[in-house]
Formats: structure tokens, sequence, C-alpha cells
């Protein structure tokens, strides 16, 4: 029978960390935010209990903060203990934002299940069940919170190396890292083919609060992403992965979902609506359609409204949007709109408006031109960019085209000149 080991994969908890920019819009939604990451941690030990894996690892961050609070620790520790008891291990490496120094050793004595790697040096740990060796984890945590870019976090962490170290053979071994990779050159990247050549049939890595996988096909260079979006940048649902690796067969990965609020942007298109109610409706109706796709209890959503509209004037009142964001909020609880933005157009005849052979006319046959021209475009917003000392993000590439209908349909709409 072939030898098989399941694990949970998580990373990035940031117990303690704040939400920003939330209070002054609702104090109840502030306060909800506030036990959210608590909960999320909480479902990532329900998850390893449910599914009765072997072991647990956490690849950094577990803290937000070097000075993480008394509280944190003791939930984090709490966590533990559950595992312990549950006779699941668990194998720790520091981040970037708790780095070894940070660790407030003298709070809470590490339970006999649990393991942390070194910060100085790789360290590497033997898993045995039922008195059989199945898996050798080496890993290497942050020391300080910056790393140098002249030495490779996951330097000496191979199949070899944790062989020669515990003076045996399994047959799994896996590395444990806090890492940018080649997706974030700041914070201690290391380069995705040398990790591959390193023997090691997984590697758990931590920092980059997406979801990744190197191959869909067997998935060994991994991020689980965090495990509670804290912000509207980190839209979707979050979690982590029941690893399962099997001899002679390929990894295999179950993603599991623990967000209690999960962040989302939503573009909803408003113009077949004739009343500002019609809007409130089908806001009501996407928003419990997205809520549906998510399987999230509770959401903090962004909405745009899009969409040629007789109702655009009406948006743009003093108050109304948020006017409609307030009772959105009033009305259902479980969701909470931070901000309700109109993007709407006025209708425009822009083939009438040719035909005329106004100065509307005119405007947009330059309008076309610049469509046209997407690398004039560029250097135009580079060189504006460079005048105020700011680099150009590099989404604005795949965002000009829109940039320029945007302005296009704005000067049409200050020119005054709709279908009425």
């Amino acid at each position: 029978m072939a030898k098989q080991v399941t694990f949970i994969h998580a990373a990035d908890l940031h117990l303690g960390a704040p939400f920003r920019g939330l209070r002054a819009l609702s104090q109840t939604w502030a306060n909800r935010l506030l036990s959210a990451i608590s909960e999320s941690y909480d479902r990532v030990i329900e998850a390893a209990l449910k599914n009765e894996v072997d072991f647990v690892i956490i690849a950094g961050d577990i803290f937000d903060t070097a000075q993480a609070s008394y509280v944190d620790h003791l939930h984090f520790f709490e966590g533990l203990k559950r595992l312990n008891d549950a006779g699941i291990a668990a194998y720790l490496c520091t981040g970037n934002h708790d780095p070894y120094t940070s660790w407030q050793h003298e709070y809470f004595a590490l339970p006999a299940n649990t393991t942390m790697f070194p910060a100085d040096k790789p360290g590497f740990a033997i898993f045995e069940k039922n008195g059989e060796v199945l898996a050798l984890i080496g890993g290497r945590g942050y020391y300080n919170h910056a790393w140098s870019l002249n030495e490779d976090i996951a330097q000496g962490i191979t199949r070899q190396a944790a062989q020669k170290a515990t003076g045996t053979t399994a047959p799994f071994n896996i590395g444990v890292i806090h890492t940018g990779l080649h997706l974030d050159v700041q914070k201690a990247p290391t380069d995705p083919s040398k990790l591959l050549r390193a023997g090691m049939d997984y590697w758990a890595l931590g920092h980059i609060h997406l979801r990744y996988a190197n191959s869909s096909e067997n998935p060994q260079l991994v991020f689980p992403g965090c495990i509670q979006g804290r912000d509207i940048k980190e839209t979707g649902q979050r979690g982590v992965y029941r690893v399962t690796l099997t001899e002679g067969k390929p990894n295999r990965l179950e993603f599991i979902p623990t967000s209690s609020v999960v962040w989302q942007r939503m573009s909803i298109d408003v113009s077949e609506c004739k009343r500002l109610a019609e809007i409130n409706n089908k806001i009501v109706r996407e928003l419990f359609s997205e809520n549906a796709k998510t399987h999230c209890e509770e959401m903090c959503v962004r909405i745009t409204l899009t969409g040629a509209s007789d109702l655009y004037q009406a948006l743009e009142k003093p108050g109304v949007l948020q006017d409609m964001r307030k009772a959105l909020n009033e009305a259902y609880p479980v969701f909470f709109c931070d901000a309700l933005i109109n993007k709407t157009v006025q209708p425009f005849d822009k083939e009438a408006l040719l035909k005329e052979k106004l100065f509307p006319a005119v405007f947009l046959r330059i309008s076309a031109a610049f469509k046209d021209d997407h690398e004039k475009n560029l250097e135009y917003l580079q060189d504006e960019f460079i005048k105020k000392n700011l680099q150009l993000p590099h989404a604005c590439e795949k965002e000009v085209p829109d940039l320029v209908e945007e302005a296009e349909n704005l000067v049409l709409s200050l020119l005054g000149r709709g279908d009425s």
C-alpha cells in the first residue's frame, strides 16, 4: 500500500492585525472585523481536527506585529494545545512581521507537538506515525524584520541536508519558508527552479497573500494566501490548503475557506434601471448572488455602478449615493457597503453626434485616434507621473483603453449632449 501523509498548510495568520479605514464609517463593522482574524484562526484549527490530518504547517507571519499582545499569544497557543490534545503535530516558521527576535518566549512554552524552525540556520524535524518515519520537514524563519538580499533563505534546505541532519530517510520531504519567491523580490526572494532542484516533495510557503501554486497537475511550490482578508485589496474567500502527498502520485490540494468576512469589489450595470429604487433592488440581488458564490457569512463590499443610464444626473446629486449606501447597510446587516461609486454615463448616440459635424464630432474623432495609439497614451501617462515624482503602476497598461473611454464619456456629459 502506498504511503501517504496529509496536512494543513496555512500562512499569514496576522493575529492582532488592525482593519484600517472602517471605524469612521461603521463602529459596528469595525468591532466585527476585530474578531474576524481570530475566528479565522479557530477555523484553521477546526479544519485540522475535522480532517484528522497528520500535522499542520504555518509558514510565517503568525502575528501581525513584533509587539503582539498577551491575548493574541494566548489565543494562538490555545489553538496549538487543541492540536496537541488531538495528537496532531505543528511546524512553524517566523516571518517578516513576527521575526524570531520579537517572539515573546517568556509568555508560553511551545506544546510538545510543536516545532518552531530556527532563524539563524536551517532546522529539520522528523514526523513519525505508528513508529514509522514518514516525513522529514526542513525550514527556516526570519531572524529580524528584514532579510539580506545577499542571502538565500532556502539555502541548505534540501533532501540531502534533511537526511544528513536527521540521520534517516523518509518517503516525503517538505520545506517550510517565508519568502517572496519570484513574486516579491524585496522579501527574501528565492529562485523557484532552485527550490525544485532541492529534492523536496513540497514547499510550504508563506508571505504572498494570494493563492499560488507552480503547477495544477503536481503543485510543489505553494502559497495558501492569508486566512482572512483585511481590506478591499484582499478580496475573495481566503483560507488554507489540505495537502495530500502519496507515494508515486501527484501532490493533491484541497482549498478550505476560513474567512468569516469576505471583502469584494462589484461592478453592477444599471443601464436598464429606470428609477433609483430599481438600482437598489438590483444591488441587493447581486449582493446575495455574490454572497452565495463566495460561501461566506458576511461580506464587506465596494460597489461601482456602471452603464449608460438616464439616472446619471440623479446619481450625481449631492447625498444621493450616501443615502443609498446607508439604506443598504441598515437593511441588510450581513453586508457592509464601504463605498458606492457612480461610474455610469449619460446615454449618447455617438453616431448621430459624428454626423452633426459640430464640436462633439471633432472631439470624438480625436478621441478615436487616442484609442488607436496605445503606446502614445502610455508615454503621455508616464511623463505625467514622472513630473509628479511617481511611478506609473503596471496596472495602468491594461486600464488605458478604459480610461480613454471614461474620459470621452465625461467630456460628452459636460457638454450636455445626451439623447434627451
